[in-house]
Formats: C-alpha cells, sequence, structure tokens
C-alpha cells in the first residue's frame, strides 16, 4: 500500500509542480509531511539540503531520498522518482508534437508569460515553509552566503569548490 501512495503522491507533485524543483518543495512538503507524515520536518529539511547538494534536479533527488527513507529499499526510490518524472515526460512529448503548430499563437505566449509569477509566488512558499524555527538563518548563515555569493559573483570561483568551501566553513563555525 505504501508504494502505491508514494507512487500517487509523486504522479501529483510531479503533475502539478510547475517552476522546477524549488517551486515542488511546497508541494512535496505537504504530501510528505503534513497529509501522509512520512517524514517530520526536520527530517525534510535534512533531505532538502542533500538534494540539493547532490548532482541533478533537487525534484528528483528529493524524490529519490524520500522513496528510499519512506519505504527503506531502492523500489521505493524507483517508484517516487519515475512517478514525479513520468507526467513531464508525457507532457513534453505532446508540446513538443503540438508547439510547432502553435508557437506564434499570442495565447500560448501569453500563458507562458502568465506561469512566470506563479512559478515565483511557488518558490517563494517554499522557502516560507523552510523558514521555521529550527531552520531559521542565524548570522553566521547570512554573512557564510554573502561571502559565498561575493567569491561567486566577482572571482568566479567554481560552484562546486564554494560548496565544499561552505561545507568546512560550517564545521568550524558550527
Amino acid at each position: 500500500m505504501i508504494y502505491l501512495q508514494l507512487f500517487w503522491a509523486y504522479l501529483k507533485i510531479g503533475l502539478f509542480g510547475f517552476g522546477g524543483g524549488y517551486a515542488l518543495l511546497s508541494l512535496i512538503q505537504y504530501e510528505v509531511v503534513e497529509k501522509y507524515q512520512w517524514l517530520s520536518l526536520s527530517e525534510f529539511t535534512d533531505i532538502v539540503a542533500i538534494s540539493q547538494m547532490t548532482p541533478g534536479p533537487i525534484g528528483i533527488n528529493s524524490a529519490t531520498y524520500i522513496g528510499y527513507t519512506v519505504t527503506g529499499n531502492v523500489f521505493g526510490s524507483l517508484i517516487a522518482t519515475f512517478a514525479v518524472c513520468l507526467p513531464s515526460f508525457i507532457l513534453v512529448l505532446i508540446i513538443a508534437k503540438t508547439y510547432q503548430k502553435f508557437r506564434s499563437n499570442s495565447s500560448v505566449e501569453n500563458a507562458f508569460k502568465g506561469l512566470r509569477p506563479a512559478t515565483v509566488g511557488l518558490i517563494a512558499a517554499a522557502a516560507l515553509l523552510l523558514m521555521t524555527p529550527t531552520n531559521f538563518i542565524d548570522y553566521k548563515s547570512f554573512i557564510l552566503f554573502g561571502v559565498a555569493f561575493l567569491l561567486l559573483w566577482f572571482k568566479k570561483i567554481h560552484p562546486i569548490l564554494l560548496i565544499v568551501l561552505a561545507g568546512v566553513s560550517g564545521l568550524v563555525l558550527y
């Protein structure tokens, strides 16, 4: 039964999650923490952090980790990952077939323009959901973020090196 619930939850997440992985986080948090209560908010936050650090899209990474955590085996990971990817795969196939035909249609252009603010709102909702009293950003984290941002922007340091340096700095600071 857990596999069916996992498949259904991630199928809905994949179907209704517009705007990429960060926009999916609020939907994932609702399904996994609030609705099914498979994870605590703290565990969810840890999985989000791990998903951000590993290569690949955060939505797929979190589906893989959560699928494994919930079921305790790789089959759960495969179910969740497949379910979250399936709607996008089907929609891309359909859109690719029809996009060329309606490319210059003003309604299609306006629909894509209308999705932009919704995407920003979903990403902001994900950020607000992750800002709990236990996960609130302290001044050390803010300074670490600022230094990393400046190094990336002005010195063009590779992001992987910045992640390693931030990890080492976090170990030293905390």
